[in-house]
């Protein structure tokens, strides 16, 4: 038996997530069964799409809402195998898989987990540190690189706006626009942030959407229009796109972190009819639902970073009891690139 600390949702937050929501339980942990393995985590993520979880119900159709008083199951982290009844694992495996925010993770090999992202598989140590597979070349990777590619449909010639352009998605898809040759707009919340996006990722425009009228914003940045959009904020980020998109221009709705902590629902875009008018696309999706991408995207972006023609900054937080804090400070928007949790 193994002694380990867990977080715990002990409320649903109403409005902005506070620490006094969760607590550090410390619980035993029992030795593998058969097909099991016991993992020491070592990274664990922290994603804005958890504050949906956080909610009393999560969204129809969606990931389940975390459980309250009970470990919280399905966010991604790495770890080390300690001890493993499972064929396929070893002792010393540095394994991927969805039990995070913990110290230790008791998991059946074979069992399918946050749509398949999550289900338990060793990692290549030698092609990329541990805590890029979960970002760059975990979900984050996937959800950009399907959602641009695939969801967006890029095409030659397109101007593409992203926004939340400097975290963890945002940087990856503006990157990739930018690896094949398009003109890339980002969007940020703070001048730090747009100094990032043009002096480090090289995008060709950059603003901060504090600083006057969205709309007129964007309109600075691309005069003549733009093709795609890369959604991960919602709200009045979208109603502005709707108004600088042209004829056949494409929406990739990844998120919408700005309705995340509003516990009211917010109205829709009030020119949503310039989707009929101008013949646009607008298509929501999930990474996890296009899994079947996880090794082209793992093969292209990870030479993309062993080549350095993508860069990926991280936020971290040292010590699992600081998880609940690194969560609130994403959603404030105090953190630039993938935010993780250094566990051990």
């Amino acid at each position: 038996m193994t002694r380990g600390r867990e977080v715990h949702l002990v409320r649903h937050p109403n409005g902005e997530v506070r620490e006094s929501d969760f607590r550090i339980v410390d619980v035993d942990v029992a030795g593998p069964g058969h097909g099991e393995v016991l993992v020491r985590n070592t990274w664990t993520s922290v994603d804005a799409a958890h504050r949906l979880r956080l909610r009393e119900k999560a969204p129809p159709g969606y990931f389940a809402a975390f459980a309250l008083g009970q470990a919280m199951d399905g966010i991604a982290t790495v770890g080390e195998v300690v001890a493993s009844r499972a064929d396929g694992f070893e002792v010393g495996d540095t394994v991927r898989h969805a039990a995070g925010w913990r110290d230790y993770a008791l998991i059946e090999a074979a069992r399918p987990a946050l749509g398949g992202i999550g289900t338990l598989a060793r990692v290549d140590t030698d092609a990329a540190a541990p805590e890029a597979y979960l970002g760059a070349l975990g979900g984050s990777g996937l959800t950009a690189y399907v959602g641009l590619f695939d969801v967006a449909g890029l095409r030659d010639g397109d101007v593409v706006w992203v926004s939340a352009a400097a975290g963890s998605v945002g940087s990856l898809v503006a990157q990739m626009a930018k690896l094949r040759g398009h003109r890339v707009i980002g969007s940020a919340g703070s001048d730090d942030k747009v100094s990032y996006l043009l002096d480090e990722l090289g995008l060709d425009a950059a603003f901060n959407y504090k600083a006057g009228p969205l709309a007129q914003l964007l309109r600075g940045a691309a005069p003549d229009g733009i093709d795609v959009y890369f959604d991960n904020v919602g709200g009045d980020h979208l109603e502005a796109a709707l108004g600088t998109l042209r004829q056949g221009g494409r929406v990739a709705m990844c998120g919408a972190i700005s309705e995340y902590e509003d516990p009211r629902p917010a109205p829709g875009p009030s020119n949503l009819f310039l989707a009929v008018a101008n013949d646009l696309t607008l298509r929501g999706f999930r990474g996890s639902s296009h899994v079947n991408r996880m090794g082209e995207m793992t093969r292209e972006v990870g030479a993309w970073l062993r080549e350095g023609r993508i860069r990926y900054r991280e936020t971290v937080v040292d010590g699992l009891e600081h998880a609940p804090d690194a969560l609130a400070r994403l959603l404030r928007g105090d953190t630039t690139g993938k935010a993780l949790v250094r566990i051990a």
